[in-house]
């Protein structure tokens, strides 16, 4: 069955920014357009709603089980192994779906921005229809739960040649919009703890789709990463009552020998202690908790900057067209860890020079214990070197 939705979004002095359709896939899967253009934006048109495909009703087996070792949850997605990967340009499930050709998961012949849920996904809502125990073989020593929450996928346009450095400011400005825009509803799903929006690019980083495409992971617990910046955040706040993340941008301000790029509303800086080859973080001047809570004026700023350093990125090796990156927006958990949170970007690449990646051998994988093979202020002079 296909359900529409239409609502338009706020407007920008007279033109109306973004439309937004909801239809749903032939297995039950949700798809939103997010329109930019016309006769789309302003609800002259309306883009393909009917899925074609006899494709069975979306499930999920995917669960959690707690290694008591680390106290970490790891997900259990079997149903990702066979996911597509890497197929010909021209077969890519997330082209539009064009006449005389298999229809893809877009059942639209183009469109502007579209979210759907990942038909592989790591978390899901139908993973909660589950009958599982409380743990694994009968012994409490290993919690089990299923693995509630939801994966999307953000194509960010449907050029299949295109990448994110090279869209429009107007087209990163609709994305910004769509981040958001998931970050709210996503937050309000029953049990999720955190919504992380981010671009993985690159085959070396083991891209398994290469149209440019991002994702968004509504969390039922906080990742490893999370948890640890809010204790960490929490002890700062009780021994100085401030922010810790606001602390580090001005601590990186004042120092400015790892500043990149200052503008209005945002600054980029390499972090004191970075761990990758090329590493970069870009954080609101505000005590933003998450993508929802930035303003109009910093929202357009962002599409800027953020453009700029993704340009900067593919400049950063000679002889080196496309670097193949992780970009990860770290928002404020949900709930009562809320106010520990804040906002910023984390882009970095495993790169450390043309041809040649950082793995992550025995101490970092074996032991967590990380090494950098070059200076944070090198990676700084290189930024600003290769500046627009």
């Amino acid at each position: 069955m296909t359900v529409r939705d239409e609502q338009d979004a706020p407007e920008t002095g007279t033109r109306l920014r973004m439309r937004k359709t909801r239809t749903t896939l032939a297995d039950g899967r949700e798809l939103i357009y997010f329109d930019d253009s016309e006769p789309y934006v302003s609800g002259g048109a309306t883009r393909e709603l009917v899925d074609s495909r006899p494709l069975p009703p979306a499930v999920s087996q995917s669960q959690m089980r707690f290694d008591v070792l680390t106290g970490e949850w790891v997900v259990i997605a079997a149903q990702r192994m066979d996911r597509t990967f890497l197929p010909p340009p021209d077969a890519s499930p997330l082209a539009p779906s064009v006449p005389g050709k298999a229809p893809t998961e877009i059942p639209a012949d183009d469109y502007d921005v579209v979210v759907f849920e990942n038909r592989f996904p790591s978390l899901a809502t139908a993973a909660a229809e589950q009958d599982l125990p409380d743990c694994v073989d009968g012994e409490a020593l290993w919690p089990l739960a299923p693995g509630a929450g939801r994966c999307e996928v953000v194509c960010f346009t449907s050029n299949p040649d295109a990448a994110f450095a090279t869209l429009s400011v107007d087209r990163v400005r609709t994305v910004v919009d769509v981040w958001a825009d998931r970050t709210a509803e996503l937050s309000t799903l029953p049990g999720v703890r955190q919504v992380f929006c981010f671009e993985n690019r690159g085959k070396e980083i083991g891209v398994t789709l290469t149209h440019p495409h991002g994702q968004i992971y509504a969390y039922p617990y906080l990742p490893p990463r999370t948890d640890a910046l809010i204790r960490r955040s929490r002890e700062h706040f009780e021994s100085t009552g401030r922010l810790l993340l606001a602390d580090v941008l001005d601590a990186e301000t004042r120092s400015g020998r790892r500043v990149v790029l200052a503008a209005e509303h945002w600054t980029a800086y390499v972090p004191a202690a970075s761990r990758w080859p090329l590493e970069v973080h870009l954080a609101p001047h505000r005590d933003v908790r998450d993508l929802t809570e930035l303003s109009e004026d910093e929202r357009d700023e962002l599409a800027h900057v953020y453009l700029e350093l993704l340009r900067r990125v593919d400049r950063f090796f000679e002889g080196v067209d496309a670097v193949p990156y992780i970009a990860a927006w770290h928002q404020a958990p949900v709930g009562e860890d809320r106010p520990l949170g804040r906002l910023h970007l984390q882009l970095f690449s495993m790169m450390r020079s043309p041809g040649r990646m950082k793995y992550l051998a025995g101490s970092e994988s074996g032991m967590g214990a990380w090494v950098n093979d070059t200076t944070p202020e090198r990676i700084a002079d290189r930024l600003r070197e290769v500046a627009s």
